[in-house]
């Protein structure tokens, strides 16, 4: 099946390589060669920040001492190398090279430039088409004398090992989720913090309004005049935006947690290249962790409120299949089956 992916791409990228001469757009005038390197690390994290500190220093230093060599510049980023999003070092760089402003580009790694083999290997030979040399210093290669073959190879083995790592990490969280470890982001769930042990605590003010919200819709207000109400009061939504979002509403009447209870993978992204998460209707175990927490709002009343809206039972209860684990009170563990 690698075979037949391999040769799939590589017959899409011979279509995709643009017919241009090797000096596309350079000046032969130039008596330096126009050197610039990209830096990439995924995350903020201090060891990857000082990582990318380090990276930035030496390069800067590899290129001004080359007699021969004109820095343009040291373009980073701190994202994923999946997708061009929120990648704007690589964008201005990829700007430079169209400009004719760049020789040669240097890079610690082929995965530091992206993780889709498509795209790498499309990149690379309109780099060199336009006599752009691209050096990858830990493989050693400069693509401008390496053979074809060997570039679509390495591009193949990054996406290979990328998917690895993210069925890898994967995996993990689920280990992690069906050990009742519950991860929740505080800052957008109105109602909870987390206190110095990590575990979520409730905060009165907010549970005031999550009362509010509840109690509005048992009287027969539907979203958007909650939405209204809580306007014209001048309260403001947990990320303090004076304007709230019926869908915000909508979700937060149907969430399981403000009873205590926390159902974990209610999506997934089934395609790491593609990164898009899609809603779990069974596709994936989801597991559901029974008081968990200080509910803010009664069983009952959110029982009666899911009724109202059409789902007479909780929805996990019924769309997929659950591992359902027990609080740590409990100090037990069953896995069943709801339809």
């Amino acid at each position: 099946m690698r075979n037949v992916a391999y040769f799939v791409i590589l017959s899409l990228v011979m279509l995709m390589t643009p017919r241009k001469s090797p000096q596309a757009k350079r000046n032969p005038q130039r008596q330096r060669k126009c050197v610039a390197a990209f830096c990439r690390v995924s995350t903020n994290s201090p060891a990857q920040l000082a990582s990318l500190e380090q990276q930035i220093r030496a390069y800067k230093t590899m290129i001004e001492d080359n007699p021969a060599w004109e820095l343009v510049g040291i373009y980073t980023d701190i994202a994923s190398g999946l997708r061009l999003q929120h990648r704007e070092g690589y964008k201005r760089l990829l700007r430079e090279c169209k400009r004719g402003k760049i020789d040669m580009i240097i890079v610690k790694s082929m995965s530091r430039l992206g993780r889709d083999s498509l795209e790498l290997i499309k990149r690379i030979r309109e780099w060199k088409a336009q006599g752009i040399t691209l050096y990858l210093e830990t493989e050693r290669i400069n693509t401008m004398t390496a053979d074809n073959f060997i570039i679509d190879v390495l591009a193949t083995q990054v996406q290979s090992e990328s998917e690895a790592r993210s069925e890898a990490i994967k995996f993990g969280i689920r280990q992690s989720m069906s050990n009742g470890n519950v991860k929740l982001n505080c800052k957008q769930f109105l109602g909870y913090t987390k206190d110095a042990n990590g575990l979520l605590v409730i905060v009165p003010e907010e549970a005031e309004i999550v009362h509010k919200i509840f109690e509005l819709y048992l009287q027969g207000n539907g979203c958007r005049k909650i939405k209204r109400w809580l306007e014209e009061h001048g309260i403001k939504t947990v990320t303090g935006k004076s304007e709230w979002s019926t869908s915000t509403i909508d979700r937060m009447l149907s969430s399981e947690k403000y009873i205590g209870d926390v159902l974990m993978q209610k999506t997934f992204t089934p395609d790491a290249l593609g990164g898009l998460q899609v809603k779990n209707i069974g596709q994936q175990m989801m597991y559901l962790i029974e008081n968990d927490h200080e509910p803010i709002i009664d069983r009952e009343t959110w029982i009666r409120v899911q009724e109202i809206k059409g789902v007479p039972l909780p929805e996990y209860m019924r769309s997929a299949e659950v591992e359902a684990i027990l609080s740590d009170e409990a100090n037990s563990k069953i896995g069943m089956k709801m339809c």
